[in-house]
């Protein structure tokens, strides 16, 4: 368990906006015809809301891959993605502290945090709702605490609220994430062992795959709802193992499980991954087949062999 000092939420600043378009003119400046547009988002962007005084912006863009440079430039530091698939975060903390956060043009979480901003804006009771969780998280221990997590119990605790808003401001979109919040790992585990082991009547025999360097859960959601995992394993050479997909049954038959699929695999090629592999259940052969995949060595680098059940499957990504 890691602990921080403090956290800093102040009254809202009537100053924050002006901040804002200061930093923004700078960053479109910097990043050129491939920015197309920044946004003013989280609690500073919300008047009369009390708030980190941190300035956070979302920047979209035709290419996230050729801002890196450009924003080290002007004094941001590249984070990475933390639990956001395809986002490039950045932090600067000289001057007025921002935070950056930088999608591809249709990301979801640019509607996502549109729809969160505008929402509280657009509903005083909320706003005032969500002044007083923060109030009421500061003075909790467990705020200042990381357990096992990348975020706080401060980041954590108010997940709750934003999904509730976000579900009154008719969010749907799909997005997938890293499981992260102890809700998403409870729903990861649910699934696996729903579709996977309890139908062999074994516990879990990989929970020690939460916890490694080469292998990440993911979940989907479709608006507030978590509706599949999946778990992918880092092999060398530019190599994944796809060791679990699957969607929740009652949400099957809408071509989400392809959509998810396609996600994961955008996801690995960003990162330079050149092929996706599998132990396809014979009923799921056809499933894998309409996605570009076909019959292709497995070749565990562990040295385990093969399934002889299943049908060894792979991408060229």
């Amino acid at each position: 368990m890691k602990k921080i000092k403090k956290i800093i939420v102040t009254s809202y600043n009537s100053d924050w906006p002006q901040i804002f378009e200061q930093e923004a003119s700078k960053i479109k400046q910097v990043l050129g015809s491939n920015c197309i547009a920044i946004h003013h988002v989280g609690s500073t962007s919300v008047p009369g809301l009390s708030a980190k005084p941190v300035i956070d912006m979302i920047g979209v863009v035709k290419n996230p891959e050729k801002v890196i440079q450009p924003l080290e430039n002007l004094g941001f530091k590249y984070k990475g993605e933390y639990n956001i698939p395809m986002r490039f975060y950045f932090n600067r903390s000289e001057g007025a502290e921002t935070n950056l956060h930088v999608y591809e043009e249709g990301h979801a979480e640019i509607e996502l945090n549109l729809l969160f901003r505008d929402y509280l804006r657009q509903h005083p009771n909320a706003r005032d709702e969500y002044s007083k969780l923060k109030e009421a998280l500061l003075k909790e221990e467990s705020s200042y605490e990381k357990n096992n997590s990348l975020f706080t119990g401060y980041n954590l605790g108010k997940d709750a609220f934003i999904q509730k808003i976000l579900q009154a401001a008719s969010f749907n979109r799909i997005r997938m994430m890293k499981c992260t919040h102890y809700a998403e790992w409870e729903v990861a585990k649910q699934l696996r062992n729903k579709y996977f082991f309890d139908p062999l009547s074994i516990s879990d025999p990989y929970t020690w795959t939460f916890d490694h360097p080469d292998h990440v859960h993911l979940v989907l959601y479709q608006g507030v709802e978590i509706i599949g995992y999946a778990h992918i394993q880092f092999w060398p050479e530019h190599r994944t193992a796809l060791r679990i997909i699957v969607i929740d049954e009652k949400y099957r038959q809408h071509g989400l499980g392809s959509q998810f699929l396609h996600l994961c695999e955008q996801w690995l090629k960003r990162q330079g991954i050149k092929s996706l592999h599998d132990e396809a259940r014979p009923n799921v052969v056809s499933f894998y087949s309409r996605n570009g995949y076909s019959e292709m060595p497995f070749e565990d680098p562990s040295g385990e062999p093969p399934s002889i059940h299943d049908i060894a499957m792979g991408k060229r990504l």
